[in-house]
């Protein structure tokens, strides 16, 4: 599975082959990522950037309707914080729409360059 993310270009893969998670990924920006089905939960661990070599983060992906997906998410690193912590995350689709090119205007340089209005 391939979940695209409209900031930068990111996107992440989640192996859905039944393999485990490894303890020593290659550590990409997104982590290396694994997923299973509880129920009709989408449970998805993975392991890597951006924070230490102990990050474990797990999301529980869960469709309650046509259109209303709650995510889950878990971060377990015991090198960055005291214990475990937990937020919910709710995303509507939205029909009829695009994913926008993401531009950043910080130290924006280009647009003197430009012709035109």
């Amino acid at each position: 599975m391939v979940i695209l993310y409209e900031h930068f270009g990111v996107f992440r893969q989640v192996f859905l082959d039944g393999r485990v998670l490894p303890t020593g990924p290659n550590p990409t920006w997104m982590g290396y990522s694994v997923g299973r089905w509880d129920g009709d939960v989408l449970v998805v661990d993975s392991r890597g950037h951006p924070s230490t070599d102990a990050l474990h983060i797990t999301e529980r992906f869960r469709r309650n309707d046509f259109g209303h997906l709650d995510i889950q998410i878990t971060i377990d690193d015991p090198k960055a914080y005291t214990r475990p912590w937990t937020a919910t995350v709710k995303r509507q689709l939205l029909a009829d729409t695009d994913l926008l090119e993401f531009v950043c205007n910080e130290n924006e340089k280009d647009q003197r360059h430009f012709v035109g209005r």
